[in-house]
């Protein structure tokens, strides 16, 4: 296993960019959508990756969450390296300690919003009551305590939003991707998902990174990283917040004990 650290060390950095490319072949043409990038992403910050359509914002976020490999360079997380691991190894990795929320929400039709937010847990293996009672603190916490059982032809697109918030943060993850996350929703809902998502991942000291072309969604960033052809043109430190996340959350799931590598899972 391609482990550099035990899994349990606490190291501020939650992840280190160097010199990462990502190169596609069209034809006999070569199209660098990451053009070498170095960076640090530290715990329990609020990043923003802002760039146009084709700015190659979307590539470096598939990089980051290992749903891609670089075709040169190196993606560390907690002191592993992304690049070397095989798919069922990353597969893992996401389960464990990565979350998404996304534009168009990817939620399951036939599930209730319940149902929705407590499968990450079922690939985590825990038991369907723990489930359960995870997944109602969840949609209690974005405000969706009324609404466990209406399926997402039931619930309006701000509340699908809220549900695939609460899904991307049941299994408490070290790093929560938003990509594009208010693209369908209307400006004041906007304003809601992201002063809940931005709330919820500074009261759990977790890294988020949003992925967006909304300059008005950068402002809710510590760092905003200006994305151009495959590079990183400029990084912008905000010293001033928006408000965040008003209620707190009653009680948050402990991550579980990690061993120095994954056991392998079915």
């Amino acid at each position: 296993m391609p482990w550099d650290r035990k899994l349990g060390d606490k190291l501020s950095d939650a992840i280190v960019l160097k010199d990462v490319k990502k190169i596609y072949r069209m034809g006999q043409e070569k199209i660098a959508a990451v053009g070498g990038i170095s960076i640090t992403f530290e715990e329990g910050k609020i990043y923003c990756l802002l760039g146009a359509s084709g700015s190659g914002k979307s590539t470096l976020l598939n990089l980051l969450a290992g749903l891609e490999k670089p075709t040169k360079g190196e993606i560390i997380f907690k002191g592993m390296h992304l690049e070397k691991m095989s798919e069922s190894d990353l597969a893992i990795f996401r389960r464990r300690y990565i979350g998404f929320v996304f534009q168009s929400y990817n939620l399951l039709p036939t599930l209730t919003a319940l149902e929705n937010v407590s499968l990450p847990l079922a690939f985590r293996r825990v038991n369907g009551k723990e489930r359960k009672i995870r997944a109602r603190e969840m949609l209690k916490a974005v405000g969706l305590a009324n609404r466990a059982n209406h399926k997402p032809s039931e619930m309006s697109g701000g509340q699908q939003q809220r549900v695939s918030i609460a899904r991307a943060f049941i299994n408490n993850p070290k790093v929560v991707f938003a990509d594009e996350p208010t693209g369908n929703l209307d400006t004041k809902t906007s304003e809601e998902m992201m002063n809940l998502v931005t709330g919820i991942a500074r009261e759990r000291n977790q890294t988020l990174i949003i992925v967006t072309h909304d300059l008005e969604m950068s402002h809710y960033a510590d760092t905003v990283i200006h994305i151009k052809d495959g590079i990183i043109e400029s990084i912008d430190e905000k010293p001033e917040l928006k408000a965040g996340f008003i209620e707190s959350i009653d009680e948050k799931p402990e991550l579980e004990a990690e061993s120095s590598a994954f056991e392998r899972e079915d």
